[in-house]
């Protein structure tokens, strides 16, 4: 479906309304610097996959499903927002908060309205996941350890699972093509170096190993799907692109909390 037939189509109800109605749970107490990292990483991921989540709204792929990811990833912006307010033990994490907050107000209302520019949805979400970026890193330098370093590294997986998605979505839909190429290739050698690097870990236990295993598997299944960008039957090649970037990350975010019980 275009856009334009899916726009003329749609009798969604507005997402911020619906935003408006969910109340932002509280700050959880002792959030820990490995929990830090680890709610500041996700939130790198939350601004590629809501930009992933707002374009398969604009092409009508998978609809409801797209709906309910871009609900729950603006929701849990929010929530983890608030816990992070919680910890902020320096001036360079306070600086990056603060950045992280502003960027998100900006691109936050974009999310509500599948009217919005496309060209402005790209550069906000990028915006979000560069403050997002900084803010782990300064929990990171905080944390100083080893196990630190892997909770910021295999986090920042779960982001290029995301942003994978997202380059393929504009891809497909016109905006900014060969940026979008280019992000999408650049993405998944990054993901493919860094999961490398995650299996040699000395750290890992047995269950992370095991974990890492399937990781991988669903890294098979992702690249198969991503590989489908010339596909003749784009809806379907794009439905896959969004269920196996939804599956991989879901596992490594398994992952992700193993490596912070470990640098907990």
């Amino acid at each position: 479906m275009k856009r334009r037939e899916f726009l003329a189509a749609a009798t969604l109800v507005p997402l911020a309304s619906a935003l408006q109605a969910a109340p932002t749970p509280p700050a959880p107490a002792g959030l820990s610097l490995p929990g830090a990292i680890n709610r500041a990483g996700r939130q790198r991921m939350l601004s590629q996959r809501s930009a992933k989540a707002w374009l398969m709204l604009v092409e009508g792929v998978l609809p409801d499903r797209a709906k309910s990811i871009l609900d729950h990833s603006v929701r849990l912006f929010d929530q983890q927002l608030v816990e992070l307010r919680g910890l902020q033990p320096n001036d360079e994490v306070r600086s990056a908060y603060l950045l992280l907050e502003s960027e998100w107000g900006r691109y936050r209302p974009l999310l509500a309205d599948i009217r919005s520019d496309a060209k402005l949805v790209w550069g906000g979400s990028d915006a979000v996941l560069g403050a997002a970026q900084k803010l782990t890193v300064a929990y990171e330098r905080v944390a100083g350890t080893p196990a630190g370093r892997l909770v910021n590294l295999s986090g920042r997986q779960r982001m290029l699972s995301q942003r994978m998605a997202k380059a393929y979505f504009f891809r497909q839909v016109g905006v900014n093509p060969e940026p979008a190429r280019e992000m999408l290739d650049g993405a998944m050698k990054e993901f493919a170096k860094a999961l490398d690097e995650l299996k040699t870990a000395p750290q890992n236990t047995a269950q992370i190993k095991s974990e890492l295993g399937l990781v991988e598997q669903q890294w098979f299944f992702f690249q198969n799907a991503l590989s489908l960008r010339a596909s003749g039957d784009l809806k379907k090649a794009a439905a896959d692109v969004a269920t196996t970037s939804e599956r991989i990350l879901e596992q490594m975010d398994a992952v992700v909390s193993l490596y912070e019980k470990i640098a907990s």
